[in-house]
Protein backbone atom coordinates (compact mmCIF):
# COMPACT_ATOMS: atom_id res chain seq x y z
CA UNK A 1 0.00 0.00 0.00
CA UNK A 2 1.52 3.02 -0.87
CA UNK A 3 2.01 6.11 1.43
CA UNK A 4 -0.77 8.71 1.84
CA UNK A 5 0.80 11.85 0.17
CA UNK A 6 -1.92 14.49 0.30
CA UNK A 7 -5.55 14.17 2.91
CA UNK A 8 -8.36 16.29 3.29
CA UNK A 9 -10.99 15.95 5.80
CA UNK A 10 -14.16 17.72 5.92
CA UNK A 11 -12.55 20.23 3.22
CA UNK A 12 -15.85 22.64 2.49
CA UNK A 13 -15.34 25.39 0.22
CA UNK A 14 -17.64 28.94 -0.40
CA UNK A 15 -17.86 31.29 -2.57
CA UNK A 16 -19.39 34.64 -0.75
CA UNK A 17 -22.62 32.67 -0.04
CA UNK A 18 -22.27 29.88 -2.25
CA UNK A 19 -21.28 26.84 -0.91
CA UNK A 20 -19.13 24.79 -4.21
CA UNK A 21 -17.47 21.63 -1.98
CA UNK A 22 -19.35 20.08 0.85
CA UNK A 23 -17.28 18.20 3.45
CA UNK A 24 -14.74 16.44 1.05
CA UNK A 25 -12.59 13.37 3.12
CA UNK A 26 -10.08 12.20 0.63
CA UNK A 27 -6.92 10.60 0.56
CA UNK A 28 -4.68 10.56 -2.23
CA UNK A 29 -1.22 7.82 -2.38
CA UNK A 30 1.79 8.63 -3.33
CA UNK A 31 3.33 8.00 -6.74
CA UNK A 32 -0.37 6.95 -8.20
CA UNK A 33 -2.24 9.04 -10.57
CA UNK A 34 -5.48 9.61 -8.77
CA UNK A 35 -8.42 11.32 -11.45
CA UNK A 36 -11.26 13.34 -10.86
CA UNK A 37 -14.53 13.14 -13.15
CA UNK A 38 -18.01 14.44 -13.06
CA UNK A 39 -19.62 16.83 -14.97
CA UNK A 40 -18.97 20.14 -15.12
CA UNK A 41 -19.46 22.53 -13.10
CA UNK A 42 -19.28 19.66 -9.82
CA UNK A 43 -16.36 21.05 -8.18
CA UNK A 44 -13.69 19.01 -9.48
CA UNK A 45 -11.47 21.86 -10.67
CA UNK A 46 -11.86 23.96 -7.50
CA UNK A 47 -10.77 21.10 -5.27
CA UNK A 48 -7.64 20.53 -7.42
CA UNK A 49 -7.17 24.19 -6.89
CA UNK A 50 -7.45 23.81 -3.08
CA UNK A 51 -4.67 21.43 -3.22
CA UNK A 52 -1.83 24.07 -4.03
CA UNK A 53 -3.73 27.03 -2.69
CA UNK A 54 -4.03 28.80 -5.90
CA UNK A 55 -7.95 30.06 -4.71
CA UNK A 56 -6.46 32.63 -2.06
CA UNK A 57 -6.30 34.31 -5.43
CA UNK A 58 -9.75 34.51 -5.84
CA UNK A 59 -11.72 37.27 -3.58
CA UNK A 60 -14.55 36.00 -1.07
CA UNK A 61 -12.81 32.54 -0.86
CA UNK A 62 -13.84 30.71 2.37
CA UNK A 63 -12.29 27.25 3.30
CA UNK A 64 -13.30 25.09 6.23
CA UNK A 65 -12.11 21.65 7.05
CA UNK A 66 -8.04 20.36 6.94
CA UNK A 67 -5.75 19.59 3.94
CA UNK A 68 -2.29 17.84 4.87
CA UNK A 69 0.38 17.24 2.31
CA UNK A 70 2.98 14.94 4.12
CA UNK A 71 1.30 15.92 7.26
CA UNK A 72 1.50 19.48 6.99
CA UNK A 73 -1.83 21.36 7.41
CA UNK A 74 -1.28 23.56 4.34
CA UNK A 75 -3.72 26.22 5.34
CA UNK A 76 -1.49 27.12 8.70
CA UNK A 77 -0.82 30.74 9.08
CA UNK A 78 2.81 30.21 8.83
CA UNK A 79 2.98 27.98 5.72
CA UNK A 80 5.45 29.95 3.03
CA UNK A 81 3.04 29.44 -0.06
CA UNK A 82 5.73 29.90 -2.57
CA UNK A 83 7.42 27.08 -1.51
CA UNK A 84 4.53 25.32 -1.20
CA UNK A 85 3.76 26.10 -4.72
CA UNK A 86 7.21 25.22 -5.52
CA UNK A 87 6.90 21.41 -4.22
CA UNK A 88 3.20 21.20 -6.01
CA UNK A 89 3.45 21.89 -9.52
CA UNK A 90 0.31 22.98 -11.51
CA UNK A 91 -0.52 22.17 -15.67
CA UNK A 92 -3.45 24.10 -16.82
CA UNK A 93 -6.06 23.26 -19.25
CA UNK A 94 -4.75 26.01 -21.47
CA UNK A 95 -0.71 26.02 -22.37
CA UNK A 96 -0.19 29.02 -21.03
CA UNK A 97 3.75 30.10 -21.16
CA UNK A 98 5.23 33.27 -21.51
CA UNK A 99 6.01 34.56 -24.80
CA UNK A 100 9.73 34.05 -24.16
CA UNK A 101 12.18 31.10 -25.75
CA UNK A 102 11.91 27.51 -24.69
CA UNK A 103 15.05 28.01 -22.84
CA UNK A 104 13.98 31.10 -20.69
CA UNK A 105 10.45 29.13 -19.93
CA UNK A 106 12.33 26.40 -18.26
CA UNK A 107 14.74 28.31 -16.59
CA UNK A 108 12.00 30.86 -15.19
CA UNK A 109 11.53 28.76 -12.07
CA UNK A 110 14.74 27.45 -10.94
CA UNK A 111 16.17 31.22 -11.26
CA UNK A 112 13.38 32.66 -9.19
CA UNK A 113 14.59 30.39 -6.80
CA UNK A 114 18.15 31.52 -6.90
CA UNK A 115 19.68 28.97 -9.39
CA UNK A 116 22.01 31.58 -11.70
CA UNK A 117 24.42 29.20 -12.70
CA UNK A 118 24.70 28.69 -16.65
CA UNK A 119 25.62 25.29 -16.16
CA UNK A 120 23.04 23.98 -13.13
CA UNK A 121 20.54 25.71 -15.46
CA UNK A 122 21.50 23.92 -19.02
CA UNK A 123 21.49 20.61 -17.06
CA UNK A 124 17.93 21.54 -15.72
CA UNK A 125 16.61 22.18 -19.06
CA UNK A 126 17.85 19.09 -20.75
CA UNK A 127 16.87 17.00 -17.90
CA UNK A 128 13.27 18.33 -17.58
CA UNK A 129 12.84 18.27 -21.33
CA UNK A 130 13.89 14.74 -21.54
CA UNK A 131 11.54 14.05 -18.60
CA UNK A 132 8.49 15.70 -20.91
CA UNK A 133 9.87 13.61 -23.29
CA UNK A 134 10.05 16.78 -25.72
CA UNK A 135 13.84 16.98 -25.64
CA UNK A 136 14.39 15.20 -29.41
CA UNK A 137 11.63 17.62 -30.93
CA UNK A 138 13.29 20.83 -29.33
CA UNK A 139 16.92 20.38 -28.72
CA UNK A 140 17.98 22.55 -32.01
CA UNK A 141 15.28 25.11 -30.91
CA UNK A 142 15.88 26.46 -27.72
CA UNK A 143 16.42 30.35 -28.39
CA UNK A 144 12.96 29.87 -30.72
CA UNK A 145 9.93 31.18 -29.19
CA UNK A 146 8.46 28.84 -27.17
CA UNK A 147 4.88 29.51 -28.73
CA UNK A 148 6.17 29.14 -32.14
CA UNK A 149 5.50 24.87 -30.99
CA UNK A 150 2.53 23.08 -31.46
CA UNK A 151 -0.22 23.28 -28.99
CA UNK A 152 0.60 19.43 -28.24
CA UNK A 153 4.19 20.39 -27.96
CA UNK A 154 3.52 23.60 -26.00
CA UNK A 155 1.83 21.39 -23.10
CA UNK A 156 4.58 19.19 -22.81
CA UNK A 157 6.97 22.09 -22.46
CA UNK A 158 4.47 23.49 -19.81
CA UNK A 159 4.69 20.11 -17.78
CA UNK A 160 8.62 20.20 -17.93
CA UNK A 161 8.61 23.68 -16.50
CA UNK A 162 6.60 22.69 -13.77
CA UNK A 163 9.43 19.91 -13.41
CA UNK A 164 11.81 22.10 -13.54
CA UNK A 165 11.43 23.21 -9.65
CA UNK A 166 11.67 20.06 -8.73
CA UNK A 167 8.06 19.79 -7.04
CA UNK A 168 6.77 16.15 -5.66
CA UNK A 169 3.14 16.31 -6.66
CA UNK A 170 1.72 17.72 -9.93
CA UNK A 171 -1.64 19.02 -10.74
CA UNK A 172 -3.54 18.63 -14.27
CA UNK A 173 -6.48 20.43 -14.84
CA UNK A 174 -7.52 18.66 -18.09
CA UNK A 175 -4.29 19.19 -19.09
CA UNK A 176 -5.13 17.05 -22.70
CA UNK A 177 -8.92 18.71 -23.49
CA UNK A 178 -7.56 21.14 -26.22
CA UNK A 179 -5.34 18.71 -27.73
CA UNK A 180 -5.95 16.69 -30.86
CA UNK A 181 -5.52 12.40 -30.54
CA UNK A 182 -1.34 12.15 -31.19
CA UNK A 183 -0.67 14.71 -28.73
CA UNK A 184 -3.24 13.66 -26.35
CA UNK A 185 -1.65 10.10 -26.16
CA UNK A 186 1.91 11.17 -25.80
CA UNK A 187 0.69 13.23 -22.64
CA UNK A 188 -1.28 9.99 -21.44
CA UNK A 189 2.35 8.28 -21.37
CA UNK A 190 4.17 10.54 -20.26
CA UNK A 191 1.90 10.70 -17.20
CA UNK A 192 2.27 7.04 -16.58
CA UNK A 193 6.25 7.57 -16.74
CA UNK A 194 5.66 10.90 -14.62
CA UNK A 195 3.85 8.41 -11.25
CA UNK A 196 7.85 6.86 -10.86
CA UNK A 197 8.64 9.40 -9.65
CA UNK A 198 5.70 12.14 -8.79
CA UNK A 199 2.37 12.45 -6.98
CA UNK A 200 0.02 13.11 -10.13
CA UNK A 201 -3.58 14.36 -9.33
CA UNK A 202 -5.54 14.68 -13.04
CA UNK A 203 -8.75 16.69 -13.90
CA UNK A 204 -10.50 15.07 -16.92
CA UNK A 205 -14.14 14.84 -18.22
CA UNK A 206 -12.83 12.52 -20.82
CA UNK A 207 -14.20 9.17 -18.84
CA UNK A 208 -11.56 6.64 -20.98
CA UNK A 209 -8.32 9.23 -20.40
CA UNK A 210 -9.20 8.72 -16.45
CA UNK A 211 -9.68 4.50 -17.28
CA UNK A 212 -6.50 4.74 -19.10
CA UNK A 213 -4.34 6.69 -16.95
CA UNK A 214 -5.25 6.64 -12.97
CA UNK A 215 -5.28 4.27 -10.36
CA UNK A 216 -7.45 5.98 -8.43
CA UNK A 217 -10.63 7.99 -9.23
CA UNK A 218 -12.91 10.23 -7.26
CA UNK A 219 -16.04 10.81 -8.73
CA UNK A 220 -17.46 14.37 -7.95
CA UNK A 221 -21.24 15.79 -8.86
CA UNK A 222 -23.03 19.16 -7.49
CA UNK A 223 -19.89 19.60 -4.92
CA UNK A 224 -20.12 16.52 -3.11
CA UNK A 225 -17.24 13.39 -3.44
CA UNK A 226 -20.26 11.02 -4.36
CA UNK A 227 -17.68 7.55 -4.95
CA UNK A 228 -13.52 7.97 -4.44
CA UNK A 229 -12.05 4.07 -5.32
CA UNK A 230 -9.44 1.99 -7.08
CA UNK A 231 -10.21 3.07 -11.05
CA UNK A 232 -10.89 -0.87 -12.21
CA UNK A 233 -13.84 -0.41 -9.44
CA UNK A 234 -15.47 2.80 -10.32
CA UNK A 235 -15.46 2.21 -14.02
CA UNK A 236 -16.42 -1.63 -13.88
CA UNK A 237 -18.64 -2.55 -10.51
CA UNK A 238 -18.58 1.13 -8.67
CA UNK A 239 -20.45 0.62 -5.19
CA UNK A 240 -22.94 3.90 -5.95
CA UNK A 241 -25.95 4.04 -8.41
CA UNK A 242 -25.12 7.60 -9.53
CA UNK A 243 -21.18 6.83 -10.24
CA UNK A 244 -22.56 3.91 -12.35
CA UNK A 245 -25.06 6.04 -14.27
CA UNK A 246 -22.21 8.61 -14.96
CA UNK A 247 -19.80 6.30 -15.91
CA UNK A 248 -21.65 4.52 -18.49
CA UNK A 249 -23.00 7.75 -19.65
CA UNK A 250 -26.79 7.65 -18.97
CA UNK A 251 -26.47 11.53 -17.29
CA UNK A 252 -23.54 14.39 -17.19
Amino acid sequence: MKETKILTEKLSLFYSEKQALKDISLEIPEKRVTAFIGPSGCGKSTFLRVLNRMNDLIDNVRIEGKVYVDGVDIYERNIDVVNLRKSIGMVFQKANLFPKTIFENLVYGPRINGINDKKALDEIVETTLHQAAIWDEVKDRLNENALSLSGGQQQRLCIARALAVKPEIILMDEPASALDPISTAKIEELIHDLKKKYTIVIVTHNMQQAARVSDNTAFFYLGELIEYDRTTKIFTNPSIKQTEDYVTGRFG
